[in-house]
C-alpha cells in the first residue's frame, strides 16, 4: 500500500475551479493530490514574426514555481529561466499546439501561464492537463465572441506520471515516489494518440515489460483524466 493507500494504478484526487483569475482570458486551478497549478491563458491579437506570413496562430506557455510551493523556498526566477524552467515549458507548448488545428486560430497567441501553487510531484503534468483545459476554454470564449467563424475541433489532450519505485509499478507519483523512483516517466495523449513520451531509468535499464506495463498504467490515468473535459 502507498503513503497515502492508493492502488499502484490510482490516480490522486483531482478537480478543477474555473475562474481563478477572473481578468485573465479563461483560468483555472487543478489540483491533483496536493499539487496545484494555476493556469491562465491572454489571448493576443498577433503571432509571432516567424507565423506573419502563414495562415495559422500560436499557442505558447510559460511555466514557474512560487517561492512558497516547496518544503524550502523556491527562488523565484527573476532573470533567465533555469533549464528545468524551459524545458518544461517547452514540453507544455508543444503538447498543447497538439490539440487544435492552428490554422483554426489563424491571427492569434494564446499564451498559457502555469504557475504551480503547490508542488507535490506532477507539476509538470498538471499544467498540461489543466493548460489544455484552459485553451478549450478561451477557443470557447473565442467562437463565442465571433473572433472564429465557428468553433473547430479539439482534442482532449491530458498529462500523467508514472514509474517504476522499489520494483513496482505506480501511476500518478507523488513527491516522495518520485524523489526515490528507479525509473520515471512523463506521458502526454491528445485524444487516443500519443503525443510525448518521456521515461527515463535512475538506477537500471527497463525492461520491455516494466516499460509496457508503465504506459499501460499511464494511458488508464490520461483516460480517467479526460473526464475532466466535461467540466470546463
Amino acid at each position: 500500500m502507498r503513503r497515502d493507500r492508493r492502488a499502484p494504478n490510482e490516480l490522486r484526487p483531482f478537480s478543477v475551479e474555473q475562474g481563478i483569475q477572473p481578468q485573465a482570458y479563461s483560468s483555472l486551478l487543478i489540483k491533483t493530490g496536493n499539487t496545484q497549478v494555476i493556469c491562465a491563458v491572454n489571448l493576443e491579437e498577433k503571432v509571432p514574426p516567424f507565423l506573419e506570413d502563414a495562415s495559422m496562430g500560436w499557442i505558447t506557455a510559460e511555466y514557474s514555481i512560487l517561492p512558497g510551493a516547496t518544503s524550502s523556498r523556491y527562488r523565484r526566477e527573476t532573470g533567465a529561466r533555469s533549464g528545468r524552467s524551459m524545458e518544461i515549458q517547452r514540453l507544455i507548448g508543444r503538447s498543447l499546439r497538439m490539440m487544435v488545428d492552428l490554422g483554426a486560430v489563424e491571427g492569434y497567441t494564446l499564451r498559457v501561464d502555469c504557475d504551480v501553487l503547490n508542488a507535490d510531484g506532477g507539476t509538470r503534468t498538471a499544467s498540461i492537463t489543466g493548460g489544455a483545459l484552459a485553451v478549450k476554454a478561451a477557443i470557447a470564449r473565442m467562437a463565442a465572441e465571433s473572433r472564429l467563424p465557428a468553433l473547430p475541433g479539439i482534442q482532449p489532450l491530458a498529462a500523467v506520471s508514472a514509474g517504476l519505485v522499489e520494483g513496482r509499478v505506480l501511476l500518478d507519483l507523488d513527491y516522495s515516489e518520485d524523489s526515490q523512483a528507479d525509473a520515471d516517466g512523463n506521458f502526454v495523449m491528445a485524444g487516443d494518440r500519443w503525443v510525448e513520451l518521456q521515461v527515463t531509468a535512475e538506477t537500471a535499464p527497463l525492461s520491455d515489460a516494466q516499460f509496457d506495463t508503465i504506459k499501460s498504467f499511464a494511458a488508464q490515468g490520461i483516460s480517467e483524466l479526460r473526464s475532466l473535459w466535461g467540466r470546463v
